[in-house]
């Protein structure tokens, strides 16, 4: 099935991409706020690698269905 082999082949390719290179994200909270006065922290966070890895193995499994119903 073609549509199996083109996803398993994207999602493979975005799980490399976390676990080699990884992405991160910038969360913003008020942590402090009185009257007019108001107090943000910035925190940064990185996607775990599990999550890559997660990816990686579930596309590589769907790129394999998709060679074999070819």
């Amino acid at each position: 099935m073609r549509v199996a082999l083109i996803s398993g082949a994207v999602l493979a390719a975005v799980g490399a991409f976390l676990l080699l290179v990884g992405v991160s994200y910038t969360r913003e909270e008020s942590f402090f706020k009185v009257g007019g006065f108001e107090a943000k922290v910035q925190q940064e966070h990185r996607v775990p690698d599990w999550i890559g890895g997660v990816a990686l193995g579930a596309g590589l499994v769907l790129f394999v269905v998709g060679l074999k119903k070819r």
